[in-house]
């Protein structure tokens, strides 16, 4: 219901009351179609007349009206000789909002022309006009059933043609993405890129593991985080080309190579991987039947590193053995092939029997136990065990014939 204060009409006589809304003319001198009506006594919904007429401020009286025009016909009372509002209504319509109250449209029914002089037809006529009608159209016309049996056909063939169509799309994925998912079904490509035997090895470790991988988000998966980290220390591939592969920046493969780095460090580093020995002579191979006791298989290696700035550092790291800057490590090895020892890392210019002195696994040998060791470990005054370990010469011109054939035996163990 559109009201405007330019058409309202003067009239006589009569209270006058006036719209306190701004920017509202609307008098009750000049009309009678607009009903005014005061402020609710209720506290919290006088609030929100003040807030919507933006009045915050208002001191409101018994004279105080809001006029009808800033309602919706909706907030009404409907079937009452005198216009009230509904418990609740709220003033929405305002000149700021542009909102006014309007008729609903019509229907494009509705608003059609028709001519006033149309004849009704008889139902016999009615019915001769829609036979005429259908005579052009196949509205209820039914298809033959060998269209039918066709188009099922069609219909199972345009299936199954998109079934390998998907097929197809998701091989291809696959192979343009690199990752492990790539190689499920090549032993080989596993043990090159991971170094583990087989596929099924690979899994049963990432099943291990994987219950702690949860929290770890970034572009790839954690199973492609640990090929990619494994890929880094079997092939030694440089972080620009990782990333070329992964579709990742270097950064990013930089970070997942430290992260996963601390990560097993820190998550296998509290495993106990020392055996016992009934357990190493339950799995003892035969070719070690000439030395039953042994216990552990003990050798140093060394891992190449970028040479320090430090002329001082550059000193300690410095390996004469391989002419590099290296990190040393000492590794144990039970006679079944099973890792039992890992030590820290070293500097490259620390000797074997220091390494042995200080990785702490003087503590974990017994005397009932031996250990086969290489030339560089004179390490007879620091074990309780037995020591198996290649001949010297001790100042003679060649070695005795026993001696060669037990350097030989251990050499071929080791």
């Amino acid at each position: 219901m559109n009201v405007s204060a330019s058409v309202f009409q003067k009239r006589e006589g009569g209270a006058s009351e006036h719209c306190s809304v701004p920017l509202c003319s609307v008098s009750s001198r000049y009309n009678s179609v607009v009903s005014f009506h005061s402020f609710p006594e209720e506290e919290t919904l006088r609030k929100k007349w003040l807030v919507k007429i933006r009045r915050e401020n208002f001191t409101v009286t018994k004279h105080t009206k809001v006029c009808s025009t800033h309602f919706t016909e909706s907030d009404f009372v409907v079937g009452t000789s005198r216009r009230r509002l509904k418990k609740g209504s709220v003033p929405t319509v305002f000149e700021w909002n542009r909102l006014t109250q309007t008729n609903p449209r019509l229907g494009v029914w509705e608003r059609r022309e028709r001519p006033s002089n149309v004849t009704s037809l008889d139902d016999s006529s009615a019915a001769e006009l829609l036979d005429v009608s259908l005579q052009h159209h196949d509205y209820d016309a039914t298809p033959e059933p060998g269209a039918v049996d066709l188009l099922i056909m069609k219909n199972k063939e345009l299936e199954e043609e998109l079934q390998q169509l998907k097929a197809k799309l998701e091989d291809l994925s696959v192979k343009q993405r690199f990752g492990l998912q790539r190689f499920v079904g090549s032993d080989d490509d596993i043990r090159f890129y991971t170094r583990f035997a087989t596929y099924d090895h690979l899994m049963a470790f990432w099943s291990l593991i994987e219950p702690s991988t949860s929290k770890m988000l970034r572009k790839l998966t954690p199973i492609d985080e640990m090929f990619l980290f494994l890929m880094y220390l079997s092939v030694g591939l440089k972080q620009r080309d990782l990333g070329h592969r992964f579709f990742i920046h270097r950064t990013t493969v930089s970070r997942i190579i430290i992260t996963w780095a601390n990560f097993l460090y820190t998550l296998l580093g509290s495993v106990c991987i020392w055996m016992p020995p009934e357990v190493i002579k339950a799995h003892l191979p035969k070719e070690f039947s000439r030395y039953p006791d042994t216990q552990v298989v003990i050798d140093c290696t060394e891992l190449r590193c970028q040479t320090p700035s430090s002329l001082l550092l550059q000193s300690e790291v410095f390996s004469t053995y391989k002419s590099h800057c290296t990190f040393k490590g000492m590794l144990g090895m039970a006679p079944h092939g099973a890792v039992t020892f890992v030590s820290a890392l070293y500097q490259g210019s620390i000797s074997d029997k220091e390494i042995f002195r200080q990785s702490g696994i003087t503590s974990l040998l017994t005397p009932d136990m031996a250990i086969m060791v290489d030339k560089g470990f004179l390490v007879d005054d620091l074990v309780p065990c037995k020591i198996h370990r290649p001949a010297f010469l001790h100042k003679r011109t060649q070695m005795l014939e026993d001696d060669v054939r037990e350097t030989q035996h251990i050499a071929r163990l080791r």
